[in-house]
């Protein structure tokens, strides 16, 4: 938990308080600004662990890598203006920032500050971005304010946070017992033993929503094409590297899943014949003939009990939603997943990605730009809360 420099740094004191009764392990980052507002002392003896407030001390080093790794969860509450103003524009010149920079978990933002701060252009775009990163801003409040006035601003109630944050841990489990099927990546189809055909995809979006699913408490299969990146540790991962084993390797798994999510980018076409040989260059036009590979989606589909849910994704430059549209139908899934190589920043290779989320009744769910690791949230959260629409 992080505390900032605000008056609104009190109420701190009550939600240590209502975490630890709650069975929480809270750990209080405090920046030197808000030992103005509330001391140490209360904060360490409610959360029964030492208050940590610098980067350096007493010739000890304040080791903001493990500290930004132990959490499942990271709460900046309050988070004043100036401290929404570093996070958003990545500075680092105190213990909470670097934590906050080295963080792999969830970030939760509860703001407070006067209205005419909050309102300000400047926070409200530092907030966008913050939210852009894959963070979640907790709701102000609206009230009497430490300025004397009312409005905006106030920091969400602890009672409020709490609920939250009980939330998110009871969400963090809603794959418990679950096996998710996920394919990620390109394929490539080879021409020669040195040449192959292939896409643009370097896996991000399927490995972040693998990811996701194993916070969640899932077991992941994880399909994974060539050159893709890293698979998460704790996936059971087969690597592939043709549509034709990708399709086996899906239609095997397939079975034991309770829920599927095709997001690899795998290849429509592949050549009719594979050159055992390296085709060496000539002065002769290069004339390949192609053949249609196997439809995974629509497989998986026929296989489809009542008991699964199956996603697509489809990536689309024309036509997008009725395409999408017409996947969802034609292939018997559950959902489909539409993002579109018009949207800057959405696509293969971006760390950023842009959807929308179609059920079986056509009704559209639509994000706005995030990172892929926020996006994989929203497609689980999606999946989960309109799984019987």
């Amino acid at each position: 938990m992080g505390i900032t420099g605000s008056i609104a740094a009190y109420k701190a004191a009550v939600l240590v308080r209502s975490l630890i009764k709650n069975g929480a392990e809270v750990k209080v980052i405090m920046t030197v600004a808000a030992c103005d507002f509330i001391s140490p002392l209360t904060l360490s003896t409610l959360s029964k662990n030492e208050v940590l407030t610098d980067l350096f001390e007493d010739n000890t080093w304040a080791n903001h890598v493990i500290l930004g790794r132990w959490a499942d969860l990271m709460v900046i509450a309050p988070a004043s203006c100036n401290t929404i103003a570093k996070m958003a524009n990545g500075h680092c010149d105190n213990l909470l920032q670097a934590v906050y920079l080295s963080a792999t978990c969830p970030v939760m933002i509860a703001p407070a500050m006067d209205e005419d701060m909050w309102k300000h252009p400047s926070t409200q775009t530092n907030l966008k971005k913050l939210e852009s990163y894959g963070n979640t801003i907790l709701p102000v409040e609206s009230g009497e304010l430490a300025s004397g006035l009312s409005g905006e601003g106030r920091m969400a109630e602890p009672e409020t946070i709490t609920e939250v944050l009980a939330g998110f841990f009871k969400k963090k489990n809603d794959l418990t017992g679950k096996t998710v099927l996920v394919s990620a990546g390109p394929t490539y189809e080879a021409i020669d033993p040195v040449r192959f055909i292939g896409n643009r995809s370097t896996g991000k979006m399927g490995i972040a929503i693998a990811n996701e699913c194993i916070d969640r408490g899932a077991k992941v299969i994880l399909v994974l094409g060539p050159g893709a990146e890293e698979p998460p540790e704790l996936a059971e991962v087969t690597n592939v590297e043709s549509a034709a084993e990708m399709y086996a390797a899906c239609v095997a798994a397939f079975p034991r899943a309770d829920i599927a999510l095709m997001c690899a980018a795998v290849s429509d076409y592949t050549p009719v014949t594979v050159s055992k040989e390296k085709i060496k260059k000539n002065d002769a036009v290069l004339v390949a003939e192609f053949k249609r590979t196997e439809d995974i989606l629509k497989k998986l589909g026929e296989l489809k009990t009542g008991k699964q849910l199956l996603v697509g994704f489809a990536l689309e430059t024309e036509n997008e939603q009725a395409n999408a549209v017409k996947k969802l139908k034609t292939k018997n899934a559950d959902f489909i997943v539409l993002n579109s190589l018009r949207d800057e920043g959405a696509g293969f290779g971006h760390n950023t990605n842009k959807i929308i989320i179609f059920d079986k009744a056509e009704k559209s769910y639509p994000f706005e730009m995030k990172k892929k690791e926020a996006v994989a949230k929203d497609i689980i959260d999606t999946i989960l809360n309109n799984q019987h629409a």
